[in-house]
């Protein structure tokens, strides 16, 4: 009887220190995690993000035949350019549908040269560019002749009377830099404006 006896009291030592280990383990591991978690948890700021996330951009259409002017980056000649050479410009004032810009005033341009001969060039605007995306435009050409050219020349070679190379310039049809054209839009464009 004194072992069993014995033997009980062993096992419920036992038992009791047991308990105690896991206890104190456990109790541990909650205070561990206490600690590395803020007493209250804070719900999300959903609300203050939203009002401080961009709004969402509408897609505006850009109606056919809507006027574009734009000032040509560098200068265009007959005798050095060909058909499909691009070229810069920016827009001179800007693009508006119902009261709201869509296009600002000196959005970069990207022109094309459409077609090439000794008294004619004609030009067309490719696409513009808005917020670092490329937005495809399709417009109508813009021709210069020498027709055109020939009045400004005029004014030129009063001034540079004497020079012999005027015959070649009548064969040349330029497009200075600087220069401002107008376009009209042939096929409709939709481009997102915020807000």
């Amino acid at each position: 009887m004194f072992d069993t006896q014995f033997h009980r009291k062993l096992w419920l030592a036992a038992a009791a220190a047991g308990f105690l280990t896991v206890a104190g383990c456990s109790n541990q591991a909650t205070n561990e995690a206490a600690a590395t978690t803020p007493e209250k948890a804070e719900p999300p700021k959903a609300a203050s993000v939203s009002n401080k996330a961009p709004q969402p951009a509408t897609m505006i259409t850009v109606p056919k035949g809507t006027a574009i002017s734009a000032t040509v980056g560098q200068t265009l000649a007959s005798n050095k350019n060909h058909v499909g050479d691009m070229f810069a410009a920016r827009l001179t004032t800007p693009v508006q549908v119902e009261g709201k810009t869509v296009i600002p005033k000196g959005a970069k341009v990207v022109g094309r040269v459409v077609k090439v001969k000794n008294k004619e060039l004609k030009v067309t605007l490719a696409s513009v560019e808005l917020r670092g995306k490329s937005y495809e435009l399709e417009t109508n050409s813009v021709a210069q002749s020498a027709k055109n050219q020939s009045k400004n020349n005029a004014k030129d070679s009063a001034k540079t009377k004497g020079k012999t190379d005027t015959k070649d310039k009548k064969d040349v049809t330029t497009l200075p830099a600087q220069s401002r054209l107008s376009f009209k839009l042939a096929k409709a464009v939709s481009i997102p404006v915020k807000g």
